[in-house]
């Protein structure tokens, strides 16, 4: 596999405890504003699979379709969120629930951020302990120390079924030589994601199908930026995938 050279603009990282957050504006009401979706708080307790394949988050902005009915039906965060559903010693509180309920146990605000609500969860205190990279969270080392144990299956949601074997690492080579190449690991992407949540929407299934991948394309959301760009960390890291790469590309500014 060959990635394409051309001149890339990194952008900025944004505060670390904003990496990764959605915002979800589509019904806001006088009383309720926008839904802040925090990845680093979920990911900690889930695989992206069990999200994105099992429960069937779109991996892209307004591409769900969520609302307070699909919730409350026990679509996407209801899944989970049904007032019911244990993790642990703790029940997931119930998402949605109707007017005179949900203003009663203030249940909107837990979701719904405001001037006037706390959130129960911040990235500071949460994160505490677990191990950090160049920026943010080194999840990967997280899992490995046990620091985090990511739920794969759902019951009610997911299908059980033995993993797929893993083929082989990649060789990937970059066209410039102030790069080194990468060696794709199959074996620690599965772990959070599955075949299926790359396959073949990400990234064609056929051995020799041309992938044109670039730099560029990553940078805006394709191919491994449709991860490594929004939630799972910064391109601006080149060293975590190149090991002969730069150590951190701060942006704003071009590359290459």
């Amino acid at each position: 596999m060959v990635v394409q050279a051309q001149q890339l603009y990194v952008q900025a990282v944004p505060p670390e405890d904003q990496f990764g957050d959605v915002t979800l504006d589509g019904h806001v009401t006088p009383n309720n504003g926008p839904v802040v979706f925090n990845h680093w708080l979920h990911r900690a307790k889930f695989t992206c699979r069990v999200c994105h394949v099992d429960i069937g988050f779109a991996m892209g902005a307004n591409r769900t379709g969520i609302d307070a009915k699909t919730n409350q039906e026990g679509y996407y965060c209801g899944a989970c969120h049904d007032g019911k559903r244990q993790f642990g010693n703790v029940t997931a509180f119930a998402s949605c629930q109707p007017d005179g309920v949900a203003k009663a146990n203030f249940t909107c605000s837990r979701c719904h951020a405001s001037s006037k609500t706390e959130r129960k969860y911040t990235y500071k205190e949460f994160t505490a302990k677990l191990p950090k990279a160049r920026y943010g969270i080194d999840w990967m080392a997280a899992e490995n120390t046990g620091f985090i144990k990511p739920i794969d299956v759902i019951d009610g949601i997911s299908i059980p079924k033995e993993r797929i074997k893993n083929r082989a690492e990649l060789s990937i080579h970059p066209q410039v030589q102030w790069f080194t190449g990468i060696h794709f690991s199959h074996e620690l992407h599965s772990k959070w994601n599955s075949c299926e949540l790359c396959h073949p929407e990400i990234f064609p299934t056929q051995k020799d199908a041309p992938a044109n991948i670039s730099m560029y394309q990553i940078a805006n959301g394709r191919f491994c930026g449709a991860c490594h760009v929004k939630v799972a960390f910064p391109v601006n890291g080149c060293n975590q995938c190149h090991a002969q790469g730069p150590m951190w590309v701060a942006g704003p500014g071009w590359v290459m």
